[in-house]
C-alpha cells in the first residue's frame, strides 16, 4: 500500500484579458532577467517557525522551506512527500518509509532520527493554536532504521497519514527547547523545502532563495521576495505597476476590471474555506458583550437556547451576501464541507433565509424585543471580512438584536478568543485536508474532553454524541463507512447550530501574462507553483 486518498475534490479556473492601461513598468521585466519572482500576498506570518501556530498564513510560507512527509496537491489529495512510501503494519501501527538522498538547507542528510524529533516537538511549542491536533493520535514513535519510522496509535486511525501533510519536519540538530525567535532570525530555519530563509522582517516582507540541494523539481525562481501587502488598493497597485508578477486574494470588485486588462491573468478556484459565526454557549452568566435590548444585565446567556441560535441564523440571507458582498466569489453554505468533496453531506441544507420566521423563534425563546449584542471579527483576514461583519449586523438588528460591530486585526481577535473575552464572533476555516475530520475536531470537539479536542473551539460548544460519532469516524478504516459517519457527526453539530455556517470563499490569483498557475483549494500561494509560459 502506497497512498491513502480521501475521496473527491473540485476545482474551477477562470481567465480574462483586454486592455485598459499603459504596459507594465520595466520593474518586473529587470527581475525576470534574474530570476527573481517579487510576490505580494495578503495576510503575514505568525513566525518562521513551521510548528508554531496553524494559521493558513504561516503554513503557505512554511510550505516554502519546510517540507511534511505527505503533500496535499492543489485539490488536496495526498501524496509523496519526505516519505517515499507509507502502509499499515497491523490496525494502529504505520511505518514510513524515507527518502534517502534528501539533504537540509545546511547540508546534513534527513533521516528518521529528524521526524521523530519533529513529532516529539510539536506538542512543546507554547502556541494560540497548536499543531498537536495532528499528532495527538500518536502514542508511540519507533526508529526502525535510518529511513524508516513507525508510529503507533491507541486505535485504529486511517487519516494518519493526512494528518502528517501539516507537519513540517525540522532538523534535530537545532537543538532542544529551541524558541520559535530562532527561526526568525535564521538561527533554526533549516528545512529541506525549495527555499532557503534569507531574512523576515515582520508584516513586510520575507527573502528566500532556491536551496540547489533540494531533491525534488527545483522552481524556476533563484531568488522569491515573499512580500506583506494587506491593502488590497495597494496589492492591486504592486500587480499594475509591475512591482510583482503574482498577488493572492483579488479583490471582489475588482475581478471584472482586472479581467478586461490584456497585461494580466486571473485564475479563479474553489476553496476549502469556511466562513463562520461562533457563540458562546457555555457561560452562564455574566456574558461579555451580551446584554438586554436597553443595555441591562441578562439573568441567562441567550446563545444556549438552539431556538436564538437559530433565529440568529434565519435572519441571515447569505445569497445576499454572496452577491452583494462577496460579488459571487463565494458559495452559499450550511455545514463545513463544500459540493462535491469528502465528507460533503447532502443532507444537511443551506439554513433558509426567514425574518418572521426567525423573530417567531426569538419570541419564543423569551426574547420578543431582542437583545443587544457585540459581533467581533477580523478586518485584515478574510475577504470582505469587515464589510461582512456590517451585513450580518444590519440583518440581526432586522430581528430586535441590536449589534455592534467590532472588527479588528486577527492576532488582537485571536487573542481576546483566547483569554474567552468573546461571546459572538466571525472566524474562517480551511478544511484543507480534503476531509472534514480537523473542523470536527478543532472547531467542533469538546473542548478539553479528548486529545487535540476544541482547540479551535472558542464558543465551548460541546455535544457528547458528536464527539463520539467523530472518533468512531476517525477509526474507521473503510473510506466509504468513514464518510458517512464523519457526515453523520457534522449532521449533529449542524443541527445544534453550533456555529452558523455563512458561505465557502473562493479564491483568485491575478498574475502578469504569461505566468500560470494552478488554482489550490487549500487557498495557498507558492512561489514554486508559479510558472512562465
Amino acid at each position: 500500500m502506497s497512498v491513502f486518498m480521501p475521496g473527491r475534490r473540485t476545482l474551477i479556473t477562470g481567465i480574462g484579458a483586454a486592455a485598459l492601461l499603459p504596459p507594465l513598468a520595466t520593474t518586473s521585466a529587470r527581475a525576470q532577467a534574474t530570476r527573481v519572482l517579487n510576490m505580494a500576498v495578503t495576510a503575514p506570518p505568525a513566525s518562521i517557525d513551521p510548528q508554531y501556530y496553524t494559521l493558513t498564513p504561516s503554513i503557505m510560507l512554511s510550505a516554502h522551506m519546510f517540507e511534511p512527509l505527505t503533500i496535499r496537491d492543489e485539490n488536496a489529495r495526498i501524496t509523496p512527500g519526505l516519505a517515499e512510501s507509507w502502509h499499515r503494519v497491523d490496525d494502529t501501527t504505520w511505518e514510513f518509509v524515507i527518502r534517502k538522498g534528501v539533504k537540509f538547507h545546511d547540508g546534513s542528510e534527513l533521516t528518521a532520527t529528524d521526524v521523530a524529533y519533529s513529532i516529539a516537538r510539536v506538542p512543546t511549542v507554547q502556541s494560540p493554536s497548536s499543531f498537536a491536533v495532528y499528532t495527538r493520535a500518536i502514542t508511540g514513535t519507533e526508529v526502525v532504521g535510518p529511513h524508516a519510522i513507525r508510529f503507533k496509535t491507541a486505535s485504529p486511525y486511517p487519516l494518519l497519514p493526512t494528518d502528517l501533510a501539516s507537519i513540517f519536519i525540522v532538523s534535530h540538530r537545532i537543538g532542544e527547547n529551541v524558541p520559535s525567535s530562532d527561526f526568525n532570525n535564521g538561527r533554526a530555519a533549516i528545512g529541506t523545502g525549495p527555499f532557503k530563509f534569507v531574512s523576515y522582517s515582520p508584516n513586510d516582507r520575507v527573502e528566500m532563495e532556491r536551496f540547489e540541494g533540494y531533491w525534488g523539481k527545483k522552481p524556476e525562481w533563484e531568488r522569491v521576495n515573499y512580500r506583506i501587502i494587506t491593502n488590497t488598493g495597494s496589492r492591486v497597485a504592486a500587480l499594475l505597476s509591475g512591482d510583482v508578477e503574482l498577488i493572492d486574494n483579488v479583490p471582489t470588485g475588482d475581478i471584472a476590471r482586472l479581467r478586461r486588462d490584456s497585461r494580466l491573468t486571473l485564475v479563479e478556484g474553489t476553496s476549502l474555506r469556511l466562513i463562520f459565526l461562533a457563540l458562546d454557549v457555555e457561560r452562564d452568566k455574566p456574558l461579555p458583550d451580551v446584554t438586554g435590548p436597553n443595555g441591562e444585565e441578562l439573568d441567562r446567556n441567550p446563545f444556549k437556547d438552539i431556538r436564538v441560535r437559530r433565529a440568529l441564523s434565519e435572519a441571515i440571507s447569505r445569497d445576499a451576501i454572496v452577491s452583494r458582498i462577496m460579488e459571487g466569489a463565494a458559495v452559499p453554505a450550511g455545514q463545513f464541507m463544500s459540493a462535491g468533496t469528502y465528507g460533503y453531506s447532502p443532507d444537511i441544507k443551506v439554513p433558509p433565509f426567514d425574518v418572521a420566521g426567525a423573530k417567531k423563534l426569538l419570541a419564543e425563546a423569551g426574547y420578543p424585543n431582542g437583545f443587544s449584542v457585540v459581533l467581533r471579527g477580523p478586518n485584515d483576514r478574510y475577504v470582505n471580512d469587515a464589510q461582512i461583519l456590517q451585513a450580518v449586523a444590519q440583518m440581526w438588528s432586522r430581528i430586535g438584536v441590536k449589534t455592534q460591530v467590532d472588527a479588528q486585526p486577527l492576532a488582537t481577535l485571536i487573542g481576546r478568543l483566547n483569554r474567552f473575552e468573546a461571546s459572538c464572533y466571525l472566524l474562517g476555516w480551511s478544511n484543507s485536508t480534503g476531509e472534514p475530520s480537523t473542523s470536527l475536531r478543532a472547531v467542533l470537539g469538546s473542548r478539553g474532553k479528548g486529545p487535540g479536542l476544541g482547540l479551535s473551539n472558542y464558543g465551548r460548544y460541546s455535544n457528547d454524541r458528536m464527539d463520539a460519532a467523530t472518533a468512531d469516524g476517525l477509526s474507521t478504516l473503510d473510506d466509504e463507512e468513514r464518510e458517512r459517519k464523519l457526515q453523520a457527526a457534522m449532521k449533529i453539530a449542524m443541527d445544534d447550530v453550533a456555529v452558523i455556517p455563512l458561505h465557502t470563499q473562493k479564491s483568485v490569483w491575478g498574475m502578469r501574462k504569461g505566468f500560470n498557475y494552478v488554482a489550490r483549494v487549500d487557498e495557498n500561494t507558492l512561489a514554486m507553483s508559479l510558472t512562465r509560459g
